[in-house]
């Protein structure tokens, strides 16, 4: 089994996101499993470190009466509250502020994180920027390290990350569509931006992935990590797309810390042509 150090050694400096170094680069959810006890064996084959949970409390307990943080280990993984379901800036602000309390009471580390979305609609599911922007404000000056989802609009990234978020997390494609990455050059340019004269700044990215060539992709455009959810939760087996996800995670970050080569119109010849020896048949 790859150790920490290891990992760290073969895929560069590790993560920091909000003044914490996070041992995974990938990030999971925890809803839309078919049961609780096939999301903590999908949540041990990712290899994450950081699990994101909705705090609203109809999404904690099931339809047996079963709390969803009975099947998590909070001394192993550092939860990360996420705001999915609001649609205004004044819900989202709350339900922090929620999670904040429920992760103070289990001592958890990620009590003062949050992993914001504001949406604009329930058919789209797309982040309202205006929400987005007035929450992300709010909260930053409230004291939590603010991971914000948001569209791969590069403009709205920078907004965002001068608004006090501690990472921006752009849209590969809408969520839970398993589109991949429909954009990569508005996904490049907001690494360039976000990154310009803050090489460390962490850009992760969230929503859409569907598959581990999709998250492949989005690290070897340069992304410091990827949140997923739907694409192993979903996946016909949840755990082993779990143990895929990973491994093309990591695939990803190698080949973009070894700088693929540059694409030609022409091909190139892999042997040199000087010192060939020619031969005419018949002679």
């Amino acid at each position: 089994m790859t150790t920490t150090n290891d990992q760290n050694a073969t895929q560069g400096q590790p993560l920091v996101v909000g003044g914490r170094e996070l041992r995974s680069r990938l990030i999971v959810g925890t809803g839309k499993y078919a049961d609780y006890e096939t999301m903590q064996r999908a949540l041990d084959a990712s290899g994450a470190h950081v699990i994101t949970v909705a705090v609203r409390r109809e999404r904690l307990i099931d339809a047996d009466g079963r709390s969803m943080l009975d099947y998590i280990d909070t001394d192993r993984y550092t939860i990360l509250p996420n705001t999915a379901g609001c649609f205004t800036a004044d819900d989202a602000v709350r339900v922090a502020r929620l999670g904040r309390e429920l992760l103070d009471q289990l001592d958890n580390p990620g009590k003062d994180w949050v992993k914001l979305e504001v949406l604009a609609d329930k058919k789209t599911l797309l982040p309202d920027p205006v929400g987005t922007l007035e929450a992300t404000k709010q909260l930053a000056a409230d004291g939590f390290k603010v991971l914000c989802y948001t569209s791969d609009d590069p403009v709205m990234a920078v907004k965002i990350k001068e608004a006090g978020a501690a990472s921006v997390m752009p849209a590969g494609s809408p969520i839970g569509s398993g589109q991949g990455v429909l954009n990569p050059n508005a996904i490049t340019i907001i690494l360039e931006l976000l990154k310009d004269g803050d090489a460390g700044y962490p850009v992760i990215l969230d929503a859409g992935v569907g598959t581990a060539s999709d998250v492949t992709h989005a690290m070897e455009l340069g992304a410091d990590g990827v949140l997923l959810n739907t694409g192993i939760a979903h996946a016909k087996d949840a755990v082993r797309m779990a143990h895929a996800m990973r491994h093309a995670l990591e695939a990803g970050r190698h080949a973009y810390l070894a700088g693929r080569i540059d694409k030609r119109l022409y091909a190139t010849a892999s042997s040199p042509w000087s010192g060939v020896i020619s031969y005419i048949p018949g002679e």
